[in-house]
């Protein structure tokens, strides 16, 4: 990992002002890429929907084995 000094950091932020790439940014344009860009943040998430359905699962076969 890079160690920035006081002063390259200074620099840095100097030609970010100047660029300003935030005046450019855009994000997505197409219907295709704003679908894409909302899946940006998504990590799973099944995890607990599987959780949920191995209870489900669970009460199901008590109570079948009580009907028998």
């Amino acid at each position: 990992m890079r160690k920035w000094t006081t002063q390259e950091r200074q620099r840095q932020a100097e030609l970010v002002k100047q660029w300003q790439p935030w005046q450019h940014s855009t994000g997505a344009r197409t219907i295709e890429g704003k679908a894409i860009a909302s899946r940006n943040a998504f990590k799973g998430g099944f995890r607990q929907q599987l959780k949920e359905l191995r209870q489900l699962l669970r009460k199901q076969k008590l109570a079948l084995n009580e009907i028998v």
